[in-house]
């Protein structure tokens, strides 16, 4: 007799939707520090324009990448995938950041976001683990260890 509190890949319904809750999180903060990383890019001034508006599109594209993997994972795991930007607004932890030109200012705004967004990976890491969700343990591991090594590289751009 199959058990019937297990969704369609085989982990626990409960444990899923608690996943997928997380993740929605998550998507909303990538959301926000996309739309971010777009400003940045084309507001961006001074001595450092050049490599840093390449930077910043090299970051949202990646960041673009990641909105539609973590979609991707919320529905493997049976729910909805937030996809207002009003409710965006509403779960991110990340803020909007506007009209910002300095680019101290903004490497500054994008190691906050790091920042948050590490913490939210490394709680669903913890979470997916307990639930024996391995892709997305994977998905959060690869994206941690990618955001480890950014959060380095502009500290010490900074420095």
């Amino acid at each position: 007799m199959a058990n019937t509190n297990l969704n369609v890949i085989g982990l626990s319904e409960s444990s899923s939707i608690k996943t997928a809750e997380k993740l929605n999180e998550l998507l909303a903060n990538y959301q926000m520090f996309y739309m971010n990383l777009r400003g940045f890019h084309w507001n961006i001034q001074g001595k450092k324009f050049f490599e840093l508006h390449l930077k910043f599109e090299e970051i949202y594209n990646d960041a673009l990448v990641k909105v539609d993997e973590i979609a991707e994972r919320i529905l493997t795991l049976g729910q909805p995938p937030v996809h207002t930007y009003k409710k965006y607004l509403e779960l991110a932890e990340i803020k909007a950041a506007e009209n910002i030109t300095d680019g101290e200012v903004a490497v500054d705004n994008i190691l906050k976001a790091l920042k948050i967004l590490l913490e939210q990976e490394r709680a669903i890491l913890k979470i997916a683990a307990d639930a024996n969700d391995e892709g997305t343990v994977s998905l959060m591991s690869d994206y941690i260890v990618e955001q480890e090594k950014l959060a380095w590289m502009f500290s010490a751009y900074r420095s």
